[in-house]
């Protein structure tokens, strides 16, 4: 008893004699880990998809293997080039925009006189993000309707335009797509900031009041720097999935007039997975997607390690 106190205090624990003093704590665990198991980490046999000509009476054990010949149709086909051109260009432009304004909402709540004021619109700004994907490409097509959509209506008798097709459009679909995230996911997105900013020691806005220091040059030289690491592991995350565009508002939004530019790769693998069965071909297409986004995760992840010394490892 006493030499396992002694390893105890030394940080020599053997595994075993851990285990039993902590079994109660993998017991906890275990659920999360069968879970885990059974729904991320089982599926990954049907990866095997990707290199057979799958049939379903066959099954994954039996179908003839084919190598990466899905994978070289799919980058040799034109239609993929447009889908990987739409999901790239509608990633870029979702994350530059929709980046800074969970920043800029956070200092201006944090930085509200009225504390109560400011707690309302934290709350208000929030509540987008729990309103469905349908709900709110429903809510788009009748605010934005060619003929009673209350923003058309209002460029017609107030500045005499003509009626906008802002959900049929080419020109405004990346636009509507992006902005509507922006809405729906800044208040949200604002609580990491805002969390981040409540860590800030309060002597050093004393300190920058006493040296004459306005709002703005607080911002700069205290809140920006505080946040940063959270700035730069957000930024990692968001350009790990640069190639993962949401499925359900892309297919909601998609009609045949914008489909040129609203096609992307999500969309595309339920177009050739689901409605034409080619499952071999869409979980290849699937797999070069994760692929992608891995190694983007991992440059981006180590040009951040380089430049900031801030890294997700």
């Amino acid at each position: 008893m006493n030499k396992r106190i002694l390893e105890k205090k030394k940080g020599k624990q053997p595994w075993g004699l851990y285990l039993k003093d902590s079994y109660d704590l993998y017991l906890m665990l275990l659920p999360a880990l069968v879970f885990i198991v059974i729904f991320a980490y089982a599926p990954m046999y049907g990866i095997l998809m990707a290199f057979q000509d799958y049939l379903p009476t066959k099954g994954i054990a039996g179908s003839p293997f084919v190598g990466l010949k899905h994978f070289t149709r799919f980058l040799g086909a034109y239609s993929s080039r447009r889908v990987i051109f739409n999901t790239i260009i509608l990633s870029f432009y979702q994350i530059i925009i929709s980046f800074p304004f969970p920043i800029i909402l956070a200092l201006m709540i944090n930085y509200s006189i009225n504390k109560k004021l400011g707690k309302v619109v934290q709350t208000v700004t929030y509540i987008p993000h729990f309103i469905s994907v349908m709900v709110l490409v429903g809510m788009m097509n009748i605010f934005f309707s060619p003929n009673y959509g209350i923003v058309n209506v209002f460029i017609q008798r107030f500045f005499g335009g003509d009626s906008v097709p802002f959900m049929s459009g080419e020109n405004y679909f990346r636009h509507m797509y992006a902005w509507s995230s922006v809405w729906q996911g800044t208040g949200f997105g604002a609580i990491i900031y805002f969390s981040a900013l409540s860590g800030v020691d309060p002597t050093l806005y004393e300190v920058a009041t006493l040296d004459g220091a306005g709002k703005l040059q607080k911002i700069w030289n205290i809140d920006l720097p505080t946040i940063r690491p959270t700035c730069v592991i957000m930024l990692i995350l968001s350009c790990g999935g640069l190639m993962s565009v949401g499925f359900d508002k892309a297919f909601l939004m998609k009609n045949s007039r914008n489909s040129a530019v609203a096609d992307i790769i999500s969309t595309y693998v339920y177009q050739v997975g689901i409605l034409d069965q080619r499952y071999s071909f869409s979980v290849a297409i699937g797999l070069f997607n994760s692929i992608i986004n891995f190694a983007l995760l991992c440059i981006v992840n180590s040009i951040s390690k380089k430049v900031s010394e801030t890294a997700l490892w």
